[in-house]
């Protein structure tokens, strides 16, 4: 019998998920098909393949992916992540990924100034940014330079992709061998943020922004597949009620815009699939459905700013996911017995145990 692990949409409390599946793999849980929507894609991506760097390590640097908090305070914007959209834009942002720093910060200042640094880079893009533009950002520029997408076709398991494909109206799960840099652009082109990113004659759109969680795609496939899956395990970072707050500015309301709606969609995706996908004609489920509960290990005082792409933000939503996912395997280790591939024991690791 075999488990599946499903990444749904959210950023930037994807970190949470990072951090839940570092220790999935310390503890040497194999998974047999991993389903990913919206942010999602890039955890698992980073898991099953990631660039020049092992496993552990890619996950553990998504945390990095935050911006001085210094910075962050007087401008909240992500600019290591989101960049600006046009042809020009993206020879820039090109060249610029030449002159990556040699290594990561060591102190609050040193990461200050590195970011000071790529902030200044940022800045003196060009771009063709107007009224007729189709989104803010140009798609992705920077998944070739931490996705090894040949080493994906070594994964063990299957790997799924979602996207929403707008002249078939319908969502779209791309496999382990239809996935590249173009699929993953268009599985990410949420609308405003990203123009809807054409391929191969179709249009798509990022398949979170209407399925979270696309639990119904999952199991078409692998029921397609004769697949015998028994165990479906959830990272839901959005399927929370506690995330929505009352904005703090005007940039803080935009986001929450987009959010405010993907958690219902969320928790609805949970409940639906759960209720109509997932039960036999006596009423027992089909599966198991085991959810991994992150809200009961964040702090209070951190819900107003759980959307934040500040590093005191992506570090502390990091060790909530370490922190749900050891009470989660302490909680089921009797059912993942037997499901263990020996992880992945990273010698170089870092990472200091939450727990005895």
């Amino acid at each position: 019998m075999g488990i599946a692990l499903v990444l749904g949409g959210g950023a930037p409390n994807m970190t949470m998920m990072a951090g839940a599946l570092l220790e999935f793999d310390r503890a040497g849980v194999k998974f047999d098909v991993v389903s990913t929507a919206g942010a999602g894609m890039l955890i698992g991506l980073l898991y099953a393949a990631p660039k020049d760097l092992s496993r552990q390590e890619a996950l553990r640097r998504t945390k990095d992916l935050g911006v001085s908090d210094l910075i962050y305070k007087v401008f909240p914007v992500n600019f290591k992540v989101f960049h600006k959209p046009g042809a020009l834009a993206e020879m820039y942002t090109r060249a610029a990924q030449l002159m990556r720093p040699p290594r990561l910060p060591e102190s609050e200042l040193e990461r200050f100034w590195l970011d000071w640094w790529r902030l200044m880079v940022a800045a003196a893009c060009p771009t063709d940014l107007s009224y007729f533009s189709k989104g803010l950002c140009q798609p992705a520029p920077w998944i070739e330079s931490v996705v090894d997408f040949e080493k994906l076709q070594k994964f063990e398991g299957d790997f799924y992709l979602s996207a929403y494909c707008i002249e078939d109206q319908e969502h779209v799960l791309f496999q382990k061998d239809e996935i590249d840099a173009h699929t993953f652009r268009a599985a990410l082109a949420m609308p405003f943020i990203y123009e809807p990113f054409k391929m191969n004659g179709k249009t798509y759109l990022e398949g979170a922004a209407q399925d979270a969680l696309n639990y119904k795609g999952l199991i078409e496939t692998v029921e397609a597949k004769e697949f015998d899956i028994d165990t479906i395990v959830v990272f839901d970072v959005l399927g929370t009620r506690k995330a929505v707050r009352e904005p703090r500015n005007l940039y803080d309301a935009w986001v929450k815009s987009i959010i405010v709606p993907l958690v219902e969609i969320a928790r609805d995706d949970t409940r639906l699939f759960d209720l109509v996908h997932n039960r036999n004609p006596d009423g027992s489920e089909k599966r198991r459905l085991l959810r991994v509960g992150f809200d009961e290990f964040m702090p209070e005082s951190q819900w107003d700013k759980v959307y934040d792409w500040s590093y005191s933000n992506l570090s502390t939503l990091f060790d909530v996911g370490r922190e749900a996912a050891l009470a989660f395997l302490e909680e089921h280790h009797e059912l993942l017995e037997g499901r263990s591939s020996g992880g992945e024991r990273d010698a170089a690791s870092n990472v200091t145990p939450l727990r005895p």
